[in-house]
């Protein structure tokens, strides 16, 4: 561009070698190659450039890639300066170094002299309202506003279209990674969840099959019959926990699959609750643990409003009681007790269940995992549980589930 300036005689009067022209030119473009990892160290480089060879050549400093290399490096030192209050600094520096350069070029320049010889040779021809210096002082401080102004504008502009990017990119990452925060949570929730069901529904089947094989062993020389009802209760039990497991597990196939290839021709029952603990307690009876099941509070109000998972929490609560009371103390009789009311906190059902027996003799000790999750359950549901040894003998179990 320069050079096809000079063929047209743009250049004017111009007597420094082309050379040198050039070489003048090529010191104002290449800054430009470093602009954005060096964005405000460039700008004021360019600043200084800017000032220093417009002095030294007048005539190139208005020509129009000089003019666009300075524009660019204003531009691209706002858009990419990572340090903004060192960029607001740098931009008061440039603008009132250009303000002061504007001052001297009116006032004690020699540019000024051949300025104002001009304007008096061409004031013949002026029909503006203003004087001709007055005309063209105001003519170059818009000019020079708009210059500065549309390139710290632009440069504003493309700054906040491009952090705006980026913080929509960072709130996708954090979407993602708290959406595969909130899946391996829920798998971890499952998981909790059927290691709970597992434990109570293979530790209930397994004391019962334990408790009548033991019963059978004993009478059967004596007592063919027994011997026969005990054989009976194991192999109903058995089945019913396989039963149980297939439909827990049931949900861990491949759900393409149909129920009858992943139950294994067992058919899937509903979980159980607050309607089955009648049964749960005539089944311990029928193998010899007297169960005594008291209800007490309003329950049309609050039991028919309880929830199936509730329900089943709170039938896994007695479940696991009474399994408990028979392969860890001698006592020969519990008690269960149902319970609502009404506190500040709200509605509440409470079940209780307590024995007045002793450790077994034996070597009886549980892993601890029947306990833990009942109280898992009664965190599930926000309750709380309260288990352990009573003052008199025996054990206690009490859980109270909120009623929402």
């Amino acid at each position: 561009m320069l050079e096809s300036i000079r063929g047209f005689g743009g250049m004017g009067a111009e007597d420094h070698p082309f050379w040198l022209q050039h070489l003048v030119m090529a010191l104002m473009v290449l800054p430009l190659a470093v602009r954005r990892r060096f964005p405000v160290t460039v700008l004021l480089v360019s600043s200084a450039l800017f000032l220093v060879l417009g002095m030294y050549m007048p005539i190139l400093a208005v020509q129009l890639a000089f003019q666009g290399a300075y524009f660019a490096a204003i531009y691209s030192g706002v858009a990419w300066a990572r340090n903004r209050r060192l960029l607001r600094l740098a931009l008061v520096l440039v603008i009132a170094a250009m303000a002061l350069w504007l001052l001297l070029s009116f006032t004690v320049s020699n540019a000024y002299e051949s300025l104002l010889q001009e304007l008096q040779e061409q004031s013949e021809h002026s029909s503006g309202l203003l004087p001709p210096m007055v005309s063209y002082a105001i003519f170059t401080f818009l000019l020079n506003a708009a210059y500065f102004g549309g390139a710290i504008l632009f440069g504003i502009i493309s700054w906040r279209s491009a952090h705006q990017r980026e913080q929509l990119a960072q709130q996708s990452a954090q979407l993602e990674e708290q959406a595969a925060e909130l899946a391996r949570q829920a798998v971890i929730d499952e998981r909790l969840r059927i290691a709970r069901e597992l434990h109570d529904v293979v530790a209930h089947h397994i004391a019962v099959i334990g408790i009548q094989a033991g019963a059978a062993r004993r009478v059967l020389e004596k007592k063919p019959a027994a011997t026969a009802g005990a054989l009976q209760t194991i192999e109903a039990s058995s089945r019913d926990a396989v039963a149980q497991m297939r439909s827990l597990l049931g949900v861990l196939r491949n759900g393409q699959e149909t129920a009858t290839e992943f139950d294994g021709g067992a058919h899937r029952h509903p979980e159980p609750g607050l309607a089955d603990l009648p049964a749960l307690i005539a089944e311990h009876e029928a193998m010899g643990l007297r169960v005594s099941f008291h209800q007490a509070g309003d329950p049309a109000s609050i039991i028919d409003r309880i929830s199936a998972p509730l329900g089943l929490s709170i039938y896994r609560t007695v479940q696991e009681s009474l399994a408990n009371v028979r392969r860890h103390s001698t006592a020969g009789s519990a008690v269960v007790a149902l319970r609502t009311g009404r506190s500040e906190e709200g509605e509440w059902v409470e079940v209780e269940s307590v024995d007045d027996g002793r450790p077994r003799a034996t070597n009886t000790a549980g892993s601890g995992f029947g306990l833990r999750g009942i109280r898992e359950r009664a965190a599930l549901h926000g309750g709380s549980a309260e288990i352990g040894p009573r003052a008199g003998g025996g054990w206690r179990v009490r859980v109270r589930f909120p009623v929402r």
